[in-house]
């Protein structure tokens, strides 16, 4: 096809072969062939590895070594961070076991289903127990915990009641008087006063009236340090532990749920002394996570250049393109331009350099909030170690994996958003008609989790077993719903998904070894023949782009 020759002038030579068997062939017959070359030359450069560009310029792949140094680095804190953070999860849990134990009457590990109660005398003698525990706390437990101070005096203990205002209720006549405003009356008790249970509702005017009883909320509050962390070399961490006990009678169905609530607050402690430990391991650490951040920033600014290249280079592929052959380069093919793995990287770079900062605000006892820390750093991890995939891609035979994950990426979103409809329709059945009788199905994430475990066959029989005793109906009709669910996904949905990946898998393979293009911007690179050892990318510097200028027409 040849060029007008009224816009382009002396370029009007330029020509395209036909395309056989999908591999597009350019050749070019103008005065302008060695620009052509020269451009050829600099895309064929742009899309090699660091081992050919150091063969083809002698570049050394920096780059390359700062993520292999990274990978090392990250991995390294991740580990150090995560057994400081085991350890604080582990005291926090321990201490949640610790106050059902000593606030819980007749409280046990192994008691499957909720702490409750049924009776009125359980419930005043429940609350007499924990105040009374509160009171002689330290004569009771092993731990080393006490009350907290404020101002040179004891927090009390505070017991709360939650109901409804002018309620009257009589069952046995079928009429009630409510109104639905709640009221909230408190009692405070410090820690060097004794109760017995008349003296509770004398002298508190503490009384509970159960119809119209919402709840009872014990509120208090003991400190504590986690010495644990000193065999490991680390600071102990003062906490401040805000526990709620919590009688549950919003139901009114005469069974009185227990809940223990911890709210764990860490900090610094004032005064420290660690025979024989010095400052030194926290300032190799904060010495440590500083070296992480300036690596991934420069990982960040080295990878965001290269995405800007590459985003220039692809403006210039396209005018190339359309100057000389009069075509539009697709979006496929521009988008090869812009590298997803230096997109994974900079993310990756940005959550370790925001998780490192957390991090150091943690160890200097700013911060406290492990759980974002560790959200941030172990997803930045993660994305490294797959980032790894990519150097794996520079040999053949592991580049399969990564040319079928992209190529299949688009028509499996497309499946699956099909599915999720499908998926969807019998999450919300589920819910609604087997929600009452199956705990499985009790709320709409339950079911979601239950339905996806189905489809791993996971736990089946289990979940048909459950439903066995149901009424006749819901029996029948969970039949048939868990019949179908699994037939539909396992042997069709599934299935159809594996043979998607399976079908783009072989279509890869056959490419690779016919060693065809797949677009026409690989095929216009593969006309340069000249190998990396060759010399010829050494003058390649600082190249022009002839086709970017108006003058590149004239002759």
């Amino acid at each position: 096809k040849q060029v007008p020759e009224t816009s382009y002038n002396s370029c009007n030579t330029t020509s395209e072969e036909p395309r056989t068997n999908g591999h597009y062939r350019w050749s070019t017959h103008t005065l302008d062939s060695k620009a052509v070359e020269d451009f050829r030359r600099r895309l064929k450069y742009f899309f090699m590895n660091p081992c050919e560009k150091y063969r083809a310029r002698g570049r050394k792949p920096w780059k390359l070594m700062l993520q292999i140094l990274k990978i090392a680095i990250t991995t390294i804190q991740l580990v150090s961070f995560g057994l400081s953070n085991e350890m604080m999860v582990t005291f926090k849990d321990e201490n949640l076991v610790t106050f059902r134990h000593l606030f819980l009457k007749g409280f046990k590990d192994h008691r499957q289903e909720s702490y409750s109660l049924y009776t009125k005398a359980d419930v005043y003698d429940h609350i007499h127990y924990i105040i009374n525990t509160y009171i002689n706390l330290q004569n009771l437990t092993v731990a080393n915990l006490a009350y907290e101070r404020v101002d040179g005096e004891y927090t009390p203990l505070s017991v709360c009641r939650e109901f409804y205002r002018n309620s009257s209720i009589d069952p046995g006549t079928d009429t009630f008087d409510i109104d639905p405003h709640i009221d909230k009356d408190c009692i405070s008790i410090h820690p060097m006063q004794s109760v017995d249970n008349c003296s509770l509702a004398a002298h508190f005017n503490f009384s509970l009236d159960f119809k119209s009883l919402l709840s009872v909320n014990i509120y208090l509050t003991l400190k504590t340090i986690n010495l644990q962390t000193v065999r490991h070399h680390e600071l102990p961490d003062c906490y401040d532990f805000h526990i709620m006990i919590m009688f549950d009678n919003r139901a009114h169905s005469g069974k009185i749920k227990v809940y223990v609530e911890n709210d764990a607050r860490i900090y610094e402690c004032r005064d420290w002394n660690v025979e024989g430990a010095s400052g030194k391991n926290d300032y190799l650490l904060l010495w440590f996570d500083s070296v992480v951040i300036l690596a991934c920033l420069t990982s960040l600014i080295l990878c965001t250049r290269s995405v800007i290249n590459g985003i220039q280079l692809q403006f210039e592929f396209n005018i190339f393109f359309h100057a000389y052959y009069n075509k539009i380069v697709p979006w496929s093919d521009r988008m090869e331009f812009v590298n997803g793995w230096y997109i994974l990287i900079i993310v990756s770079d940005m959550l370790t350099i925001a998780g490192s900062a957390l991090k150091i605000g943690i160890q200097t006892k700013f911060l406290t909030n492990y759980d974002v820390c560790s959200i941030l750093l172990g997803t930045a991890t993660m994305l490294v170690w797959v980032g790894v995939i990519r150097y794996l891609g520079f040999f053949k035979k592991y580049n399969i994996l990564i040319l079928t994950l992209r190529a299949a990426l688009p028509n499996v979103i497309r499946f699956c958003c099909c599915a999720a409809m499908i998926y969807l329709g019998y999450c919300f059945c589920g819910w609604i008609v087997l929600g009452p009788y199956h705990d499985k199905f009790r709320t709409l994430d339950r079911v979601t989790e239950c339905l996806f475990s189905l489809i791993n066959g996971d736990d089946m029989y289990a979940t048909f077993l459950n439903l066995r005793d149901k009424s006749y109906m819901v029996w029948l009709f969970s039949r048939l719903y868990l019949y179908s669910f699994i037939s539909l996904f396992i042997y069709m949905v599934l299935s159809l998904f594996i043979a998607l990946i399976t079908d783009t898998y072989e279509t890869i393979k056959h490419h690779q070894q016919d060693k065809v293009p797949v677009s026409q911007l690989q095929a216009f690179i593969a006309e340069c023949r000249d190998q990396p050892e060759s010399g010829r990318y050494q003058t390649d510097e600082e190249l022009t782009s002839c086709c970017l200028s108006p003058r590149c027409c004239l002759p």
